[in-house]
């Protein structure tokens, strides 16, 4: 198994470096040196792990950690930049030569200035004027290095997520691979990385190699890390920042912040190269007080040399994570030993070191307030907390637990919990589920105050055998467990409730019975081809026949200890030609060959209509979105569904009958009647219905809608109605002047967008990641100022937006650049060819 798994890596690293090929990233897998940095405010000093963010009047010590054998002489220089539009000054760069003693040893102590934003490092190889020239070369650019300093700060985040998954992968899949599938869901939700579910059906020795698959292309963006490293968002700075870097604003949006980053890096230190320096980007590792840089081109140390760059994070106001309980109404046992708070929202928190010194505060009834440690465990999926120290009923029965601790320097305070300890319970049994059956997997409810402490469930049949049964909460007092009875004998059973804390298991008594199947009744419709069979054990029908009728059992439902089983006939229209009224006797054949008799009546037939036509008013409020559905199905969700039907059966519309409107999953629903003014009668065989979703399902409901008449309590046939969509608010299109870059399409509720091209074939599509909270992408030049668009409510139909497009002005290099391209392409003047001889005289 073990070979299968390295062959089956084998396979895929050709994949996954074509990708990175495809995408022009290439990977950063050359060590480089290593720097040691802290940072001092007030009286903490803190490693740069722990920092996300500097603040004005912050100190910082920033050493190299070079080899006793460098052979190279590098010049450390640190220089602070204060936005695209204006150059720092020169008292603003430091520089120190770290083959000398002194700065080997000491390294640099600085002080934020006030008025920096961003902080940028050079070890640039040793040559005359190298600090100059490097001065030079940030003021003369200041947006360039900013846009710089944004990129590596985000490429060092999403690195730091990618590399927590990967690691946590490569452990599992060397010691449990078999715990790959329940641990790698958590593991995607906590850190923000796209989890391939067909991975998971796979065998447990090719689950880990699909998983990482793709590697950088994994990383989703979470907004939280683009607001703690992105200063320029919005206003006529973000268009300069954009000019001076020859890059698009929020290019993220492209394959994933981490690929994006590194692409407009390589944009910019493109244009960069001079005679003597060449700049590459160095990719911080951060480790306590070392930044591990790590290199994606090898540095030369000929002309042009190479200049490592890399960044310290933005002077900013610090960015609390957004992190929030996976579950707010959830309840958790105080006396679990290993207590797991699953929390998400914040990647950060599970790959950085910025959130430290956490811990739960716990307040009891009584005021009484106890501290315990909290940790990150991202392959948990939240905050693992150990409670052994909490004595029993030292906190009372209902504990408010709160997750606190440091983002950085500054005090954060985290999702809140409720607790619960551990206490005697009167367990019971649901109503009607005094029994179980043997001979299969049985499901049952258990009711008490709490399930929240529940440690497992064991079942222990007449002969004393011990059986372990399968659970899950499904309410805060309500507990659903299935039995393994398929090979238990009838008899009296013994569930064993363990809770954490308790000293002995709780027994609740249960008995079970061999029973067969009971009948009780057996609903069918006139001119249908499915009927209803009720009773208990139903498992055992293996089929029915009606007057000659055959019908085979399908799906089998079963609440509160009664079983419904759906019968299907064979021979649809026999079936649909028995007549109203018509009764005799069924004839129900078990699996085990008994034939058993139910009496059976054809009912009246189910009320059905017919579908005439259906309009769409859409509000004026609407325009604002700027995009035209090409779908007639596709229904806005505040606009005025107007749709009429004709009465089949029953031929006339009875005043008190109704049409439920559903979504196909049934969550939302709504019923149109004559006394709620939802249905008007233009006569008695024609119904007029009007919908209004947005005040009938809300603001989250969206996709197929049916419909279905509905009279006296008897239900028609579900009938397609529309597709219900949300919109986006599209509001501007700006575009810099070369085409080749992608424009920022900005607006609100950008996460109904599935995906966005400039063409219909959607070749080169940007596709939006699940859960953007931004408000501005990336997206092509369109083409003729036209957009079409995929919705995420209806991704399989394309729309057309269309929006005026605001187009930045050219930079002079691109003025520059597009002269170029004409004069290249204009056609040389016609040649003159060599001079004509003189005509010769007329001597006429």
């Amino acid at each position: 198994m073990r070979l299968l798994r390295l062959a089956a890596l084998a396979v895929l690293i050709v994949p996954i470096l074509a990708l990175s090929a495809r995408a022009g990233v290439a990977p950063f897998d050359l060590a480089g040196p290593d720097l040691q940095v802290t940072v001092g405010r007030g009286h903490r000093t803190l490693p740069i792990a722990e920092v996300p963010n500097l603040a004005v009047g912050d100190h910082l010590w920033i050493r190299t950690d070079l080899p006793s054998t460098q052979s190279e002489h590098y010049l450390l220089v640190i220089g602070f930049l204060r936005g695209a539009t204006n150059p720092p000054p020169r008292s603003w760069f430091h520089a120190c030569a770290t083959w000398k003693r002194d700065c080997a040893r000491e390294g640099l102590k600085l002080v934020v200035p006030e008025g920096a934003e961003q902080v940028i490092v050079f070890l640039a190889p040793e040559t005359g004027g190298d600090l100059r020239t490097l001065i030079n070369a940030v003021q003369g650019r200041p947006g360039a290095f900013v846009r710089t300093s944004q990129d590596l700060d985000q490429a060092t985040l999403d690195s730091s997520r990618l590399d927590s998954y990967l690691r946590a992968i490569h452990a599992l899949d060397e010691s449990t691979p078999e715990k790959l599938k329940q641990v790698a869901p958590l593991l995607g939700r906590s850190l923000a990385i796209k989890v391939k579910a067909s991975c998971l059906d796979r065998i447990p020795e090719l689950q880990a190699p699909c998983l990482m698959q793709g590697q950088e292309s994994l990383i989703l963006n979470d907004g939280h890390s683009t607001s703690i490293v992105e200063a320029l968002t919005s206003g006529p700075e973000s268009d300069l920042a954009m000019e001076a870097s020859y890059t698009p604003q929020l290019s993220y949006g492209y394959y994933s912040p981490y690929i994006a980053s590194v692409l407009d890096i390589a944009r910019i230190f493109g244009s960069f190269t001079t005679a003597h320096y060449q700049y590459i980007p160095a990719l911080a590792t951060l480790r306590g007080e070392v930044l591990a840089l790590s290199l994606n081109t090898p540095p030369s140390f000929h002309d042009p040399k190479s200049v490592l760059v890399t960044a310290l994070p933005a002077v900013e106001a610090p960015q609390p994570p957004p992190l929030h309980a996976v579950d707010p109404d959830g309840v958790y046992c105080a006396r679990k030993s290993s207590l797991v708070l699953p929390v998400e929202g914040a990647p950060l928190v599970f790959s950085t070191g910025y959130a430290h010194h956490m811990y739960l505060s716990l307040t009891g009834g009584d005021g009484k307030t106890v501290d315990l440690p909290a940790r990150a465990d991202a392959e948990q999926g939240g905050f693992v907390v150990d409670t052994s120290g909490v004595g029993a009923g030292s906190l009372g029965n209902i504990v408010h637990a709160a997750l606190k601790g440091y983002w950085g320097f500054e005090r954060f305070e985290g999702p809140v919990f409720q607790l619960v300890s551990a206490r005697e319970e009167a367990w019971r049994l649901a109503a009607d589920e005094s029994t179980a059956i043997v001979g299969r997997e049985d499901t049952i409810h258990l009711e008490a105050s709490s399930v929240s402490c529940i440690d497992r469930i064991m079942v222990r049949d007449p002969a004393g055998k011990e059986l372990k049964a399968a659970w899950k909460p499904v309410r805060p007092n309500e507990v659903e467990v299935k039995l393994p009875l398929q090979a238990a004998q009838p008899g009296q059973l013994t569930l064993l409730v363990e809770q954490y804390g308790a000293a002995r298991p709780q027994p609740v008594p249960l008995q079970a019975f061999a029973e067969a199947a009971h009948l009780e009744s057996f609903t069918l419709h006139a001119g249908d081809s499915q009927g209803v069979l009720t009773g208990s054990r139903l498992d055992e029908v293996a089929g029915l026949a009606v007057d000659g009728v055959a019908f085979v059992p399908g799906a089998l439902s079963s609440s509160q200890g009664v079983d419904q089983l759906t019968m299907t006939a064979q021979d649809a229209a026999t079936a649909a030609a028995l007549t109203p009224g018509e009764s005799g006797l069924a004839k129900v054949r078990l699996k085990d060959g008994r034939v058993l008799d139910l009496e059976a009546t054809v009912g009246a037939p189910r009320p059905s209509v017919v579908l005439i036509a259906k309009s769409v008013q859409r509000p004026h409020s609407s325009a604002g979105s700027h995009i035209q559905l090409t779908n007639d199905d596709e229904v806005p969700q505040r606009a005025r569904l107007t749709f009429s039907v004709r009465a089949k059966s029953p031929a006339d519309f009875d005043r008190d009958e109704m049409i439920e409107i559903a979504t196909t999953d049934r969550s939302y629903s709504t019923t149109l009647s004559l006394a709620n003014g939802g249905i008007t009668l233009e006569n008695r065989s024609v119904a007029i219905a009007t919908l209004d979703p947005a005040r009938s399902f809300g603001p989250s409901a969206f996709g197929a809608l049916q419909f279905r008449v509905v009279d006296g309590g008897v239900t028609g046939d579900w009938q397609p109605l529309a597709t219900l969509v949300r919109l986006p608010l599209l509001r501007e299109l700006v575009c810099p002047a070369t085409p080749e870059l992608a424009c920022k399409l900005s607006g609100s509720k950008l996460f109904l967008v599935d995906a966005i091209s400039t063409d219909p074939r959607f070749g080169h599509a940007v596709q939006v990641p699940d859960g953007f909270p931004g408000h501005a992408l990336p997206v092509p030049h369109p083409k003729d100022g036209k957009l079409f668009v995929k919705l995420r409510d209806d991704p399989g139909v394309i729309n057309l937006a269309s929006i005026d497009t605001r187009e930045l002005p050219p930079t002079p290099q691109e003025a520059q650049r597009a002269r170029a391209r004409h004069a290249a392409a204009s056609p040389p003047p016609p040649s003159m060819g060599p001079p004509k001889p003189p005509a010769p005289p007329n001597l006429s």
